[in-house]
């Protein structure tokens, strides 16, 4: 092992907190260490928003055209060129991972470690090059950001059959003939109605008596009904027993739903059952880095682990797993070493939308929530088929939700299912930035025919 390189930072990681720090501290004249096992650009450019996004555009836009006669369009003929729009998505990940690796080889400061990283002690870290060789670097400044990875349940048989999780099944290149997802949240639901859209028959199976169990029943039980007008098959209640293949090859899972055993023959099998952080290999053992039950980093308001000298960013923290939440961490790091050190994770506001069509935007709390707390409050609700600019564009599923504090008028939560959801969601989450009384918004003046003028029926309650 060659001699030990000493840094101003080792970065542990490329996704969307690594990344920009990686370049925020280079710019500042430091020396950089970035280590990535895996490709450039974590979760988000390869294997979350990035590719889903880019394949969901493709599925919504088949699923219009195949409607078009609705709006007076007539099409002969729609085809689907699935391996055509797998190589979109491949292209489209292949220019943002190559944009981030072209700015580190024009950077003088950053130096790129392809390997898997270790802890010897608080300072000093551990490289298994891809080649096979060892390198061991130290930094007094140490930052974690090596995310996490699909969870997968244990079910007898598994092992003898092919299975696919979010990140495997998006380099599948024929279209599943039925595809069986196992989870009903965010993850499941987006690639269950982008499948069937597609063409493949989805059946998605959970354990609970709804889907999205952090959602209020009214916005869940809509969305369930939205996907199922599409197509897709939910099997709730249910338990997956063991998986099996007969002499012909035909895989079958068994299921109990309702306390009856039956059996489902399918083609893909998928798991979209939570995600697990990526630690085990840190060796965080070496040092006095905590870590919760779940294997997630503990850190303190400001992203500081139990080590002065280390910090942990993005989905390995646990919390909160999105793009938006990881760059928020890489602000509030550079905020407290360079700038006024008024930046903290404690009681951020969080936005989050669900890619579904329609969309569901999220941010503050639920009713639910609301009543959990004991707040004081009224709710405000639209039904997306009496919004004018809906109705013209064909897109009316789903329902605007306010919750309102009555004792002060600010907005506690939004829940905006329909058409371009997460942007009115914003609009919303920017009032609630602002603190403005809800009356700000049913007063405005909105653009007509727009999306936004629904706003002043919204709130006029």
């Amino acid at each position: 092992m060659s001699e030990i390189k000493r840094y101003h930072a080792i970065i542990i990681g490329s996704g969307q907190a690594g990344n920009p720090l990686m370049f925020d501290l280079a710019n500042r004249g430091q020396k950089v260490a970035m280590i990535e096992k895996n490709k450039l650009g974590g979760s988000c450019i390869n294997f979350g928003c990035t590719p889903t996004k880019t394949l969901i555009a493709s599925s919504n836009l088949y699923n219009r055209v195949k409607k078009s006669k609705e709006l007076g369009i007539v099409t002969e003929k729609v085809e689907l060129d699935f391996k055509k729009v797998m190589n979109r998505k491949n292209e489209i990940v292949e220019s943002f991972r190559t944009s981030i690796e072209k700015r580190i080889e024009e950077s003088e400061n950053i130096k790129l470690y392809r390997g898997l990283a270790s802890f010897i002690d608080k300072n000093t870290v551990k490289i298994k090059l891809v080649s096979g060789e060892e390198k061991l670097i130290k930094s007094d400044k140490i930052y974690i950001n090596s995310g996490a990875r699909p969870n997968v349940i244990s079910i007898d048989g598994l092992h003898n059959i092919d299975y696919y999780n979010s990140t495997s099944i998006m380099e599948i290149n024929n279209l599943p003939d039925h595809l069986v997802i196992i989870g009903t949240g965010y993850i499941a639901l987006e690639f269950g109605q982008m499948f069937k859209r597609f063409g493949s028959k989805v059946t998605i199976i959970g354990r609970g008596d709804s889907i999205l169990k952090h959602e209020d029943k009214d916005i869940s039980t809509r969305i369930q009904k939205i996907l199922e007008e599409d197509g897709v098959e939910f099997l709730l209640n249910t338990d997956t027993k063991k998986v099996e293949k007969n002499e012909d090859n035909i895989t079958f899972l068994y299921i109990k739903k309702d306390g009856i055993e039956e059996k489902i023959e399918f083609s893909h099998l998928m798991f979209a059952t939570g995600r697990t952080p990526n630690t085990e290999d840190l060796k965080l053992e070496n040092t006095q880095v905590k870590l919760d039950d779940k294997g997630n980093i503990k850190v303190d308001d400001r992203l500081k682990t139990n080590e002065d000298n280390i910090f942990a960013l993005g989905d390995v923290k646990g919390g909160a797993q999105f793009t938006h939440i990881s760059y928020d961490d890489y602000r509030i790091l550079i905020d407290n070493q360079f700038g006024e050190a008024k930046r903290h994770i404690k009681d951020r506001l969080i936005p989050y939308t669900l890619f579904t069509d329609p969309q569901l935007g999220r941010v503050g709390v639920t009713e639910t929530e609301a009543k959990e707390k004991g707040y004081d409050f009224k709710v405000a609700k639209l039904e997306m088929k009496n919004l004018g600019r809906a109705i013209e564009e064909g897109m009316t599923k789903g329902f605007m939700k306010v919750v309102i504090n009555k004792k002060n008028h600010k907005i506690l939560g939004a829940s905006i299912l329909g058409y371009q959801g997460g942007e009115i969601m914003a609009m919303i989450q920017i009032a609630m930035m602002a603190e403005m009384d809800y009356e700000k918004l049913r007063d405005g003046i909105f653009t007509h025919p727009n999306l936004s003028e629904g706003l002043n029926n919204l709130f006029d309650i």
